[in-house]
């Protein structure tokens, strides 16, 4: 059967899919400007897992488990499901971590930053220059042979863990468990982690998005790689329709509202918009591929894909407990520490991963 969702008007319709619920999403209760965003959502799960103690971006995200669990399910039925692994896991853990800083750095993932410049936020425009900007230094390992090695074939059941996880996760929420008086399971009672849609408005919207970005390989690293690096402008014009679709959606839902100073979950320090960014978008060159798309791909089974979700999730805690992230009111005392440290890691895996393809 053909896949129309891999056709050009296939991933346009993707991207405007996803694009409207995550306007819907805001609507129905999700933060302002973060209708969906794989790294504040993957930050929310390991507060409510306790990894850190921020107390207002604790919730475990029922959008993150559609992900995943509807890229299982289309890859299922479209016999994709192909477990993998061996692709240097510890090296794409860390690069996990270090993305999930820059991303907290610039408060977004390059979902969210597009779906802040969808509802006015001026400040997403310096995090989108700085998501290409370091795609294109990962490029420039790319066309000089880096790799982090073949993955190889592993036995089935090692693609089930993701989904496994997912499934535990949703009945953790579902049920509300709490292992200790206090916690954990931890639930923000104000904040960004307390404001969510209804749970099964947001599964169903995961697993749908889920599916349709299996079918179609939707990921805006990818897009911006495919235009610097082939010329290719297929799955770009599916992250163009996202944009669209989302600004017309918050136009119409009173969502929109212009400006650098006082959007949501946002702050006005350009440079590390910029270069927070640039680090998330180097290490997401150098793993191939987006957080959705990483969610996805361990969907199909990638078990690679999925050391570095885990990494993004552990990176959260980390960001949080060595007040690495930023706020709204501003980057924080050793963020910009990191990102430079997490520069010179991208770097030395580059260079380092360049003399093996040799």
């Amino acid at each position: 059967m053909k896949n129309i969702f891999s056709s050009k008007a296939g991933i346009i319709i993707v991207g405007g899919i996803i694009g409207i619920i995550a306007a819907l999403l805001q609507y129905f209760g999700n933060p302002a400007n973060m209708g969906i965003c794989v790294a504040c959502f993957e930050r929310d799960i390991a507060g409510a897992l306790g990894l850190h103690r921020a107390g207002v971006v604790q919730y475990l995200r029922p959008e993150i488990m559609g992900f995943v669990l509807g890229a299982f399910a289309a890859a299922l039925f479209a016999g994709e499901y192909k477990p993998r692994g061996g692709s240097s896991p510890l090296i794409r853990f860390f690069l996990g971590m270090f993305a999930m800083i820059g991303a907290l750095v610039f408060l977004g993932c390059p979902w969210r930053a597009l779906l802040r410049l969808a509802g006015g936020d001026g400040n997403a425009i310096l995090g989108l220059l700085g998501l290409a900007t370091g795609i294109f230094i990962g490029i420039q390992f790319l066309k000089r042979g880096f790799s982090l090695g073949r993955s190889h074939t592993q036995a089935k059941a090692s693609g089930w863990i993701m989904p496994g996880f997912m499934v535990a996760l949703f009945l953790l929420l579902v049920f509300k468990v709490q292992f200790a008086e206090g916690g954990p399971i931890f639930f923000s009672e104000k904040g960004p982690g307390s404001q969510y849609a209804p749970i099964f408005v947001s599964l169903i919207a995961g697993l749908v998005i889920g599916t349709l970005a299996q079918r179609s390989r939707f990921c805006t690293m990818g897009a911006i790689r495919d235009v610097m690096l082939t010329r290719d402008f297929h799955l770009i014009s599916g992250v163009a329709s996202l944009l669209v679709f989302a600004f017309v959606m918050n136009f119409i839902l009173g969502q929109f509202n212009p400006g650098f100073t006082g959007q949501p979950v946002a702050h006005t320090s350009h440079v590390w918009n910029f270069l927070g960014m640039t680090l998330a978008g180097f290490a997401f060159a150098l793993a191939g591929g987006c957080p959705g798309r990483q969610l996805f791909l361990s969907g199909e089974g990638d078990a690679d894909a999925g050391v570095f979700v885990i990494g993004m999730i552990v990176g959260a805690g980390v960001a949080h407990n060595f007040a690495l992230a930023s706020s709204p009111q501003g980057v924080s005392a050793f963020g910009p520490i990191a990102v430079v440290i997490g520069l010179v890691f991208c770097l030395v895996i580059g260079f380092s991963m360049l003399q093996r393809a040799k």
